[in-house]
């Protein structure tokens, strides 16, 4: 009896230890943290100057796209997020490079492997991908169910001064329907309060501004036909432009590019369904030339020629955000400028 007893004494102890050695294991498993395979990279030397490494143009004074807080130099944007999973779909470290508006000659002498913001209907010398986000002159208004505007006396539009928004305005509707305004954000103020019944500005940088300042505004219509940025490559560089054709599809396909739009904008930005004024002209060189002629405008307006900064970007200083969306509405599609920055360098 007692050799029966001292057998399952043993027998207890041993399961015992058993327990505590299997526990320990598992809390030693647990504490180990995952470390996620690295890809494999789809492109290399010489195709990209550095190995192992994607070096993204972009212009830090154009926010939402691209642009640094005042309390930090890390650039950050739309722009930067794409490049960010571009670089992560081919398998690649990223770099960020301010060129500031001279994407062609970052490209061109080597500074940079791709750049980013670049719009397609300026016609760039060199090759450019699908759109990865839409954008146009856009009329916003508190309800969704708000008509196209007609071209009559009681029809209010609000615009950033000086902004080829503003321009677009004036160009299609009597000089009594626009209502001009320091900066972007007072415009959305002035159609919340019911002073104006429309916003005229540029859709990405819209949607940027009334998101942020919480307003619940709608796209109604287009003063142009839609436009968007791409990604530009040498056109030489055949192999690297396929990559990016590639890697692009996958995002749109998987939802990436969806999910930073909304980051940034509050919603996925589809222009496919909204409906053109009846001055929105159908053929994108009539419009170059529409917005050659308006940036001429702003140019005698302002006292500034050529590729100056024009008024609307030095206004709105009150904070980095009004700032940014200040300058934002100047510097993108239809409000476009050249505002010229020192080149900076940011790794991801």
């Amino acid at each position: 009896m007692k050799h029966l007893k001292r057998f399952a004494a043993c027998c207890a102890a041993a399961v015992c230890c058993a327990a505590m050695l299997l526990l320990a294991t598992g809390c030693q498993q647990q504490q180990e943290s995952y470390t996620p395979p690295e890809a494999t990279p789809s492109v290399s030397k010489p195709v990209i100057a550095q190995e192992g490494v994607l070096r993204v143009g972009v212009n830090a004074n154009n926010a939402p796209l691209a642009g640094q807080p005042s309390s930090s130099t890390k650039i950050v944007g739309i722009d930067v997020d794409m490049a960010a999973a571009l670089a992560d779909q081919l398998g690649l470290k990223l770099e960020v490079v301010d060129v500031s508006t001279d994407a062609a000659g970052a490209l061109t002498s080597g500074k940079v492997d791709v750049v980013m913001g670049v719009n397609k209907s300026d016609s760039p010398s060199f090759w450019t991908s699908d759109t990865y986000l839409p954008t146009a002159v856009a009329l916003f208004a508190q309800s969704s169910n708000s008509t196209v505007p007609a071209n009559s006396a009681s029809t209010k539009i609000a615009a950033q001064v000086s902004s080829n928004s503003a321009w677009a305005v004036t160009n299609e509707f009597d000089n009594s329907t626009i209502t001009t305004t320091e900066d972007l954000k007072s415009a959305f103020s002035a159609l919340e309060s019911g002073k104006v019944q429309y916003v005229a500005a540029d859709a990405v940088v819209g949607s940027y501004v009334s998101n942020n300042a919480g307003m619940d505004v709608h796209m109604v219509a287009l003063m142009q036909q839609a436009s968007g940025y791409c990604v530009g490559v040498l056109d030489g560089n055949t192999q690297l432009k396929q990559a990016v054709s590639n890697a692009l599809s996958a995002m749109n396909s998987n939802g990436v590019s969806s999910v930073i739009q909304k980051k940034w904008l509050g919603t996925a930005m589809d222009l496919s369904g909204i409906k053109l004024t009846a001055g929105a002209s159908d053929d994108k060189d009539d419009m170059g030339e529409v917005l050659n002629s308006a940036n001429a405008a702003i140019g005698t307006l302002t006292g500034n020629t050529g590729s100056s900064t024009n008024k609307a970007d030095s206004d709105s200083k009150t904070s980095s955000a009004d700032s940014a969306s200040s300058s934002a509405d100047s510097s993108s599609t239809g409000d476009s400028s050249a505002s010229n920055g020192a080149a900076s360098t940011a790794s991801n």
